[in-house]
């Protein structure tokens, strides 16, 4: 009978699902240029780390299956946003590489022929 009137006290993390939502967002979406995981996964931790904080000043009042959830999400944005991050760099490394190129090129020759 107690343990059925903690469990009816306890609310769920807030945040949680939307933590979850957003890593494995963070992780899907990486290849967009890198630049909207990047986004998610940041908004993830942020919210991670506030959830985080509440789940830690009082344990009792919150269900642990949610926290689970959250600490789940968490890491798929840590995931995601290194991903992204190493895709967004990668990006940046060819786009330096082909302009480079491209302003080596001898245009006046060509362009004069």
């Amino acid at each position: 009978m107690e343990n059925q009137n903690l469990n009816t006290s306890q609310q769920t993390l807030p945040n949680a699902t939307a933590v979850l939502v957003l890593g494995i967002l963070s992780i899907v979406l990486c290849f967009c240029y890198g630049v909207v995981g990047v986004i998610l996964g940041i908004i993830a931790l942020v919210l991670s780390g506030k959830a985080a904080k509440l789940y830690k000043s009082s344990p009792s009042s919150y269900t642990e299956s949610s926290y689970k959830n959250m600490k789940a999400g968490r890491v798929c944005a840590i995931i995601g946003l290194s991903l992204s991050s190493l895709y967004l760099l990668y990006f940046i490394v060819v786009i330096s590489f082909y302009g480079a190129i491209l302003t080596s090129m001898p245009w006046e020759q060509i362009l004069n022929q």
